[in-house]
């Protein structure tokens, strides 16, 4: 007896769970890079930069440290301004998809012909990609002032939280060391 043209009509519940358990994984996987949100508003570690060097240097140090915690603010504040916007929230709903499967839950580097792609171009690019959709919506001015609110509210948090009790890793080190803060110098 053959089963041509037949279409299953269900599939099977260990298929299911197989891939209900990656994505889970992933989702772990994906969010490990995250900083606990308590560390990110300790409020312990705030104080005035001491000049506007250190404030620079808070700023860059933050921002290599806390990259997956600031995106997420930013997208936040963005999602919260859509809200009265139904094609744009829409837009942003796709993109968010495109987010999580790109940047948020990628569990290896993301290769494209043959070249791997850092996580700060992958950022760059899908920040890019996200407001030049958002703004074909004509939801424009909000998206712009919504984006600035964000990357201001980042800036701020950047520059007076301090970096005496962050621990960076190889890789941050390694951008810490290339612009100056870091290795050797010890910014607070």
């Amino acid at each position: 007896m053959t089963n041509y043209g037949t279409i299953p009509t269900s599939s099977s519940p260990s298929a299911n769970l197989e891939y209900i358990s990656r994505a889970k994984d992933r989702i772990k996987a994906g969010l490990s890079t995250r900083r606990p949100w308590k560390m990110l508003y300790n409020f312990r570690s705030f104080g005035l930069p001491a000049s506007f060097k250190d404030a620079i240097g808070r700023v860059r140090t933050n921002a290599a440290y806390f990259r997956m915690n600031y995106a997420i603010v930013i997208l936040v504040i963005l999602f919260l301004s859509l809200l009265w916007h139904p094609i744009s929230l829409i837009v942003y709903i796709v993109m968010a998809v495109v987010w999580l499967f790109l940047y948020f839950l990628r569990d290896e580097p993301l290769v494209l012909l043959g070249h791997t792609i850092d996580d700060r171009i992958v950022l760059v690019v899908l920040a890019v990609l996200t407001i030049g959709s958002l703004l074909f919506t004509n939801a424009t001015t909000n998206i712009l002032v919504s984006v600035l609110v964000g990357a201001a509210v980042v800036v701020v948090h950047a520059a007076f939280r301090k970096t005496d009790d962050l621990f960076l890793d190889e890789e941050n080190t390694g951008l810490m060391t290339a612009t100056g803060v870091g290795a050797g110098s010890s910014p607070s």
